[in-house]
């Protein structure tokens, strides 16, 4: 298989394909094509595609390696099984293997195919345990060997193991039968599970020896100090001239140079006096480098020249470039091929420079060269692209990222942005703007305005998505950037896995001046909303109730909307801090607080029905119950739970995994039925829309009104809960009171990243079924006891933590669970709780 793009690995990648990448200065297929010598396989079929005449040429008909090589080459990408289907005439007549091109292993394929034959398998994967499963197929089998079930690229909610697919097979002819002609298929998305579902005989193999999927600069760097550490049993070419240091045909090596091994000299390579070449260093062939160079982990191709008192450190020198007198070129970063650096320029870490670029003598080099931009390990998290302002996220990093959403886009789309009422977000949506508007977009600009009316407005007009710029609720140190799709929802992690793409590649589209976007100012959007929001829920009963409210806006974007939809709801409302006010983020929490005890009390002097206050964007509600108590969230989901569950018996809520099951005796009550999500805002959202859901809520404050959109809504949650309470005519107190107890607790486990998937396979093996216990794999890994007490373990998507809910009969007993499963995550993380 060697028909891959290998597009996280550019600019390595940009004029050459990924399976002729040097390890040790031999391509990673190479490596490859020894192995499967060294087993017995002679006759081989390529697949290929990007750039496929480099590989035809360097390899040829695979005379000089002892082989017989023809290749099997695609018009446009066919996928993993639609590229090999596309072989399927030289595969016909006996069992054959499926290997990757660019993936470096040593594992026993004789042990793999033996294994195949003795199962009678049509399939047969080599399976193998690795640290971080995120990048991987995860592939869980049964006692005999049988897959029971795969997982494309799952997020750390979906870790429940750390054996994943190699993308190494061996298969029986018929397989090719589950595989169209000519479309793009996958084996693990696509054709394995349609054929364990139907009971094929797909086995899974966990191999022993290295495996290494060679798809980023890490892993790229990483691999080549596995070879020269020996952790690999591959062929050095060269002599080993000392201990560890491997020499190639006439390298020239001055006595007085410097050599550290383990390290690898490529042929006809010259290295000058003085120069030093320290562990973990591979230089390719035909190098010169001069006097007083440093080079240590560094990666060298063929043909470039390193100047006097040069420094390479972990970095990559594509083919003939030069770097020259006393440049330095630090960690991570990635020179292209034909590239110059010229005297004491400083190429800092990360940096990606492309092909036939010149970096001007002295110059400092930040970001990428030519896109302006540097790569990121991962750009979203639980509340989008969030980070501390001015320092994580810059109005440089977000005209890039607005700029990359551009680039997923057509041109001549139409962009939604809004903002809360901080001076950050002010200034950061500005940088917004003029990336979309510089990249061809035209721009809807709402300026300030609830999450709620910006999603309601990307939904009901033509826009192609929307961008809305806060303040981290609770933190205002930190800000928020939330990118939406056409329907107002949340990107998919599909789209943000393609966002973060094009930032890592530095691709980013430019209009030319005609295109330039046009930038607007749309009227009445927040009556729009209000208008049908009040058409699509159910508000009798309100008017005649005479209820009395009051409400606190927190001085967010919802004070721009409420007067008009309190005007038409006919309430008696008390409004508190009514107004826009900036300087609302920046309050200490005990402001906060002091802000809710005073809402309290107007409401029990008042004698309202209760009172809700506002996030600063007008997303999420803390509510207050008539006596001016407050109801905290997890009560509160449940109190708004019951109510709705009253009008609505036979319908659906959606609810988080980590929801108390109360929640589900308190729609048992009602005829109702619970779906549990993972704890992404996206995913609740998404079930809230599917038919006959009545109520979602995520136990923060954030409620859907699936009638009005499904999304988390503060506004419309307001107007349901204001109906809801006028028609019952209960009190919350009274709702609240007949509510059984919560007893669910919460703990946090660090977790070092290496062992993250390990953690969580042991979480899986540490459940007794015998004893009647169940796995929920929804988010994370959810074990019920046979008396439905619960606990959930969770890695976390951006720090080296695992999480852990449980829930007993009593707090007692939730901690009972958190401290036993607590010690299950430590035994195998060495972590340390964190309460």
């Amino acid at each position: 298989m060697a028909g891959g793009e290998g597009t996280r690995l550019r600019p390595m990648t940009a004029n050459q394909p990924k399976p002729l990448l040097p390890v040790v200065n031999r391509p990673i297929m190479e490596h490859v094509l020894r192995l499967l010598k060294r087993h017995g396989f002679n006759e081989t079929v390529v697949t290929v595609q990007f750039l496929a005449a480099h590989i035809r040429t360097y390899f040829g008909d695979g005379d000089e390696l002892g082989m017989h090589l023809s290749y099997a080459t695609e018009t446009t990408p066919l996928g993993t099984a639609g590229s090999v289907k596309n072989a399927q005439d030289a595969l016909r007549h006996d069992s054959f293997l499926v290997i990757s091109g660019d993936a470096l292993t040593d594992i026993d394929l004789t042990s793999l195919v033996a294994y195949h034959r003795k199962q009678g398998a049509l399939v047969t994967v080599a399976l193998k345990s690795v640290p971080d499963p995120l990048e991987f197929g995860i592939v869980i089998t049964s006692e005999d060997g049988r897959i029971a079930r795969f997982l494309e690229k799952p997020t750390w909610g979906q870790v429940f193991s750390d054996t994943v697919n190699t993308g190494i097979y061996v298969m029986e002819p018929e397989a090719l039968d589950h595989v169209p002609v000519g479309e793009s298929v996958d084996w693990s998305s696509d054709v394995f599970p349609r054929l364990v579902a139907a009971g094929a005989p797909v086995y899974g193999h966990v191999v022993d020896g290295y495996w290494e999927d060679v798809g980023t600069i890490a892993s790229f760097l990483r691999v080549q100090g596995d070879v020269l550490e020996a952790k690999v049993d591959v062929e050095i070419g060269g002599f080993e001239v000392s201990p560890g240091v491997w020499a190639g045909r006439d390298a020239d090596v001055h006595p007085e140079a410097v050599l550290s091994g383990p390290l690898v000299i490529g042929d006809y390579t010259k290295i000058e006096s003085g120069a030093e070449l320290r562990e973990f260093t591979v230089v390719g062939n035909n190098v010169v480098v001069k006097q007083g160079a440093f080079l240590h982990r560094a990666v060298v191709q063929d043909n470039a020249l390193i100047g006097p008192q040069a420094n390479l450190r972990g970095c990559v020198i594509g083919k003939s470039t030069d770097v020259l007198r006393a440049a330095r070129v630090e960690e991570g970063a990635v020179i292209g091929d034909e590239c110059v650096i010229e005297e004491e320029a400083f190429v800092s870490h990360d940096v990606k420079v492309y092909p036939f670029k010149t970096i001007e003598a002295g110059a400092v080099v930040n970001t990428s060269v030519i896109w302006e931009s540097r790569g990121q390990r991962s750009l979203f998290g639980p509340r989008g692209v969030s980070g501390l302002i001015n320092v994580e996220i810059t109005p440089e990093l977000v005209v890039r990222l607005a700029s990359a959403y551009a680039t997923t886009l057509r041109k001549g789309s139409t962009v939604t942005t809004a903002r809360d009422g901080s001076r950050a977000a002010r200034a950061l949506k500005r940088a917004v703007i003029s990336a979309l508007t510089a990249s061809a977009i035209d721009v809807r600009d709402l300026e300030v305005a609830p999450m709620s009316v910006t999603r309601f407005d990307v939904r009901s007009s033509d826009a192609a998505g929307g961008v809305m710029v806060r303040t981290t609720p609770g933190d205002a140190e930190r800000v928020d950037i939330i990118f939406v799709d056409a329907e107002g929802s949340d990107l998919s992690p599909a789209m943000q896995r393609k966002l973060d793409r094009v930032v890592s590649r530095q691709e980013f589209r430019r209009a030319f001046p005609a295109e330039i976007g046009e930038l607007r100012f749309p009227a009445r959007t927040a009556d729009i909303y209000t208008r049908d929001l009040l058409d699509r829920v159910d508000t009798s009963g309100l008017p005649e109730a005479d209820l009395k409210l009051v409400i606190d806006t927190a001085g967010g974007a919802a004070s721009l909307v409420l007067p008009t939809l309190l005007g038409r709801l006919g309430v008696d409302a008390l409004t508190v801090n009514g107004r826009l006010d900036e300087t609302f983020p920046a309050r200490p929490a005990s402001v906060r607080r002091q802000a809710l005890d005073r809402l309290g009390a107007l409401v029990a002097s008042s004698r309202a029905a209760f009172g809700v206050q506002f996030d600063h964007a007008g997303e999420r509600i803390t509510i207050v119950d008539e006596r001016g108590d407050l109801i905290d969230d997890e009560r509160a989901l449940l109190v708004f739970l019951d109510l709705v569950a009253a009008e609505n018996r036979g319908a659906e809520v959606a609810l988080p995994v980590t929801t108390t099951r109360i929640a589900d005796q308190v729609t048992r009550f009602h005829g109702l039925t619970v779906r549990r999500t993972s704890l992404s805002a996206a995913d609740l959202t998404r079930v809230a829309g599917e038919p006959n859901m009545a109520f979602a809520a995520d136990a923060r404050g954030g409620f859907v009104v699936p009638e009005f959109a499904p999304a988390i809504d503060g506004l419309a949650a307001f107007v349901k809960l204001a109906a809801l309470v006028a028609r019952t005519r209960l009190t919350l107190s009274a709702i609240d009171a007949r509510i059984p107890a919560v007893s669910v607790l919460r703990r946090s486990v660090s977790t070092p990243w290496a062992v993250k998937g390990t953690v969580m396979r042991r979480v899986v093996e540490s459940v007794d079924p015998d004893a009647g216990c169940t796995i929920d794999t929804t988010d994370g890994v959810r074990v019920v006891m046979p008396d439905g007490a619960w606990v959930l373990v969770l890695p976390d998507p951006a720090e080296a933590v695992t999480h852990l809910w449980a829930e007993g009969e009593d707090p007692t007993d939730a901690r009972k669970l958190l401290d036993h499963w607590s010690a299950v995550v430590e035994a195998d993380g060495k972590g340390a709780s964190i309460i």
